[in-house]
């Protein structure tokens, strides 16, 4: 029954972490590896100085509040509330306390946009930081879209390149070799023209973006381990009582 119960718990997860990188490598494009760590609170807060900034006017992080990131990143109240908080809750300053909602209206983006910005509080857990950094590197010109952009992970998306002016302009380069069913695309991102930021240095945003993002999805990663460790330790601590406990109980018997 063991074994049974066993197997049945392998094949579920299994299944789940198939589905995960079949979500994640939808269409079979190429995801590059973001390399992030959630506990380098200095790339997180530059993470969120980027995400504040460029991407949080369409997109809301309805599962966070102001004052959890605040914490997790080492800042005060007052420093997110001057560089963080751009939005106004019934005419009023929003407070650190409240949910980092954004001021843009639901009905105007889908007029805009052709679809409400989703919200990306948990992007991190349904996509995987791969597929975050890969997409913001993805932009490429093509006048044929509204917003003159498209992206090689997520094709026909609606979004604007919003960090074009750090990264620059890409063109994508195709290349075919063979003849027929056996011809094989080739394709290359090119520099049109050039951000005010190095590649190097805008591979650096996207990849504190992406920890930013990837923190939010699992704001409590960040100490569960530490919660295992002390759990490890009590129960260790207990099992030696235990042991103790029972000898005493059992002295008389024996």
């Amino acid at each position: 029954m063991k074994k049974f119960i066993a197997s049945v718990m392998f094949a579920l997860s299994a299944s789940v972490m198939v589905s995960g990188a079949a979500l994640a490598n939808e269409g079979g494009v190429h995801l590059e590896s973001a390399n992030i760590n959630i506990h380098d609170q200095a790339s997180l807060q530059v993470g969120a100085k980027y995400f504040a900034n460029y991407c949080m006017g369409c997109h809301s992080l309805n599962f966070s509040r102001y004052n959890r990131v605040a914490a997790d990143l080492g800042l005060t109240e007052e420093q997110v509330t001057k560089n963080l908080i751009f939005t106004r809750t019934d005419g009023e300053p929003t407070k650190a306390g409240e949910l980092m909602k954004n001021g843009m209206s639901p009905k105007q983006s889908a007029e805009w946009f052709g679809a409400p910005p989703p919200d990306l509080s948990l992007v991190g857990r349904s996509r995987g930081s791969d597929w975050i950094y890969s997409y913001l590197k993805a932009f490429y010109v093509d006048k044929s879209r509204p917003m003159g952009v498209n992206n090689t992970v997520f094709e026909n998306a609606g979004m604007p390149h919003v960090l074009w002016e750090l990264q620059g302009l890409q063109a994508k380069e195709c290349t075919k070799e063979g003849e027929g069913e056996h011809a094989v695309e080739h394709c290359e991102m090119k520099t049109v023209k050039a951000g005010t930021m190095s590649p190097a240095e805008y591979d650096k945003v996207a990849r504190d973006i992406t920890n930013f993002l990837t923190y939010v999805g699992e704001p409590a990663a960040l100490h569960r381990k530490t919660y295992g460790v002390f759990v490890l330790l009590f129960l260790g601590l207990f099992a030696v009582l235990a042991y103790f406990l029972k000898k005493e109980y059992w002295k008389d018997v024996h």
